[in-house]
């Protein structure tokens, strides 16, 4: 099977460096997945997703000669957020439902702005009052 850009195929990660992880494809050829196509997060050390020895599917991005670019994040398949939440990539870049969280209302929160901005509204009055036809009025 000939290999091409956009197709996913498995490959075994054969050395990891700073900058990426170079992974032994079908017939021989080596890839190289670069840090920034480890995961949609930010990756600081490629040793935190991927291993030695690990079996990937990766995505082919780009062929040019003997160099072949890989995506392991474009070959994953995002879940669906089919209750309005939001999922979490984990460590190894697998995804997760994070807990629920209770949001308040738009309307609730303008509400709570307004209340606070009144009191601190009322409160520096309060003290610029307070200070003023003290000691360093103005004389005639």
């Amino acid at each position: 099977m000939a290999m091409e850009a956009g197709s996913i195929v498995e490959g075994k990660v054969t050395r990891i460096t700073n900058f990426g992880a170079f992974v032994e494809l079908e017939e021989g050829k080596v890839g190289l997945i670069h840090i920034s196509e480890v995961a949609d997060v930010y990756v600081n050390d490629v040793h935190d997703f991927l291993s030695e020895g690990d079996k990937v599917q990766v995505k082919v991005v780009n062929i040019d000669g003997n160099k072949i670019a890989l995506s392991l994040k474009q070959a994953k398949a995002k879940p669906q957020e089919s209750d309005g939440q939001q999922f979490k990539q984990n460590r190894r870049g697998d995804f997760r439902k994070p807990q629920r969280q209770l949001s308040a209302s738009f309307e609730d929160k303008l509400s709570k702005f307004l209340k606070d901005s009144d009191e601190r509204l009322t409160d520096l009055k309060r003290k610029t009052d307070s200070k003023r036809g003290g000691r360093g009025s103005r004389r005639d």
